[in-house]
């Protein structure tokens, strides 16, 4: 078998927080390294916010260098994917041979779930009422020797160890936003500016913060003095305003009515 042959299989067990596993990765790992090559990381917006951060760039250049654009199946979304590296090895540009992750503290969400996956079952009912029925399950690897570790985990456990349920609660917004359009599958046809707001507002952080600030948005909204103050010191609460107004835009989702465009505006806008 050939190195890009590896098998990738996703063990169809359903797991729970409590279910147990046995994993680890160190430098003392035969393979340490190798799950950073030749793979398809998909970044969370609070991926973009801590990794754009750690290196002191705004989130408009770490999009355009470090990452390539992908349509997320069955829903039509964008998702931006970390641009690999045009090497022997296809690598992560920030793992290194030897080291591992030179960002490790501020490592993708998928990265830190490895190697156990998380789904969401969801019906049409659940979505419109606001329910979710998620699950986990075991990624093995053929290349993965970790799982031949004897050191113990629950799910939970792993959880808390890797820092992801942090990752989670801010990119709660971003998921549902994800569960509902693929609930609504391509009944639901998005414009291409649509997309583009969807992308801008969860991903280019920084785009969006100009949006807000430096056009008529605020004007058109009424958006209290509390979170404007609060969205301009704050990237999280930015971008889960975002979550809220993307709500409101794509699924008639606002019961604050905070997006309602102001009556003089919205008169503008038809003329």
């Amino acid at each position: 078998m050939s190195d890009q042959e590896y098998v990738n299989e996703a063990v169809p067990v359903q797991l729970t927080r409590e279910s147990r596993f046995c994993f680890d990765c160190h430098p003392g790992v035969p393979c340490f390294t190798d799950c950073c090559r030749k793979i398809n990381i998909m970044l969370t917006p609070y991926d973009i916010i801590r990794i754009k951060n750690r290196m002191g760039i705004p989130s408009d250049e770490f999009l355009a260098v470090y990452t390539e654009p992908q349509i997320l199946e069955k829903t039509g979304l964008p998702v931006p994917v970390m641009r690999l590296l045009d090497d022997e090895k296809q690598s992560c540009p920030f793992v290194r041979d030897g080291e591992g992750c030179i960002i490790y503290a501020d490592r993708p969400s998928a990265c830190r779930y490895y190697p156990i996956g998380m789904a969401t079952r969801s019906h049409m009912e659940d979505v419109v009422e606001g329910t979710q029925d998620d699950f986990f399950f075991m990624i093995n690897e053929e290349r993965c020797k970790g799982h031949q570790e004897t050191k113990e985990w629950s799910i939970a456990e792993w959880r808390m160890d890797q820092g992801v349920d942090l990752q989670d609660r801010i990119n709660e917004g971003w998921t549902d936003l994800i569960v509902r359009k693929k609930s609504f599958g391509f009944t639901m046809d998005m414009t291409e500016k649509s997309r583009k707001l969807f992308f801008m507002v969860c991903y280019n952080i920084d785009g969006f913060k100009r949006f807000v600030f430096e056009s008529d948005f605020l004007k058109m909204h009424n958006i209290s003095d509390e979170i404007i103050q609060k969205i301009s010191e704050d990237e999280v609460t930015l971008l889960q305003f975002g979550f809220d107004w993307l709500q409101a835009i794509l699924f008639k989702r606002d019961p604050e009515g905070r997006f309602l465009v102001k009556e003089e505006f919205a008169g503008a806008r038809k003329k």
